[in-house]
């Protein structure tokens, strides 16, 4: 059984990963007997992910972070400096790569930011954008300027506004379904497959994969590539 743990910009997730599926991590109460490996990623900095590294290592349990490297098993990544990719980009695509073999993918991951990445059939990432989310281009525009307003109660939709706040909201939805159709567009420039897999995964996941039919929201996605990340890198 492996512990699975995602640190990203606002919060800490774990699960407990077994026989191939992922299962509810109760971090205060955690099966440490059964636990073989210690698999985690950071985004941001976690005083409670030092505790469960500290607790593992009193259990004698071997702890790896995944890292971002150049190529992984087939799968390359865009960037000449890789440090500079985010680890949970390089998580979303080694679970693109893996769980849709020889398809062209577009990877989402729409949380605190949106981030976009392309990946060919082949496995060669060539590159993707980095968002604000849904959130933050709402909030950045009501804190700076005067007359733009936000109503809580005002859902996201794919809609012409028709008052100020869904305007906005409707504003931020449809300025990242236009990034991830220039998603599209790239990958056609690039590749000659005709099928695209669009990948949505964070908190407006859900959301936005309404938006694209064929899609797939997958609320795993990352933890899926850093259980991957552990299989491949051992045999890399």
């Amino acid at each position: 059984m492996r512990l699975l743990i995602d640190v990203g910009n606002t919060s800490l997730k774990a699960v407990l990963w077994h026989n191939q599926q992922a299962q509810p991590a109760d971090l205060n109460n955690l099966p440490w007997p059964q636990i073989t490996e210690v698999v985690y990623a950071c985004v941001g900095r976690s005083d409670l992910l030092k505790k469960l590294l500290a607790q593992a290592a009193k259990h004698h349990i071997a702890c790896y972070e995944a890292t971002v490297t150049k190529t992984l098993q087939g799968l390359s990544c865009a960037y000449e400096q890789v440090s500079n990719l985010g680890i949970d980009r390089w998580l979303a695509l080694i679970a693109g790569f893996t769980l849709h073999p020889n398809q062209a993918c577009i990877l989402v991951d729409a949380g605190t930011a949106t981030t976009i990445d392309v990946l060919t059939s082949e496995g060669q990432h060539l590159g993707g954008w980095i968002l604000p989310g849904l959130d933050l281009m709402t909030s950045s525009l009501t804190q700076n300027t005067q007359r733009v307003f936000d109503d809580e109660k005002t859902p996201f939709e794919n809609q012409l506004g028709k008052n100020t706040p869904n305007g906005l909201k409707n504003g931020a939805l449809v300025a990242t379904i236009g990034a991830v159709e220039q998603a599209k567009l790239h990958l056609g420039v690039q590749n000659s497959t005709k099928t695209v897999q669009i990948v949505f995964a964070g908190g407006y996941g859900a959301l936005l994969q309404q938006q694209f039919e064929g899609s797939i929201f997958d609320s795993l996605l990352v933890m899926k590539g850093l259980n991957f990340w552990r299989d491949l890198s051992k045999t890399s």
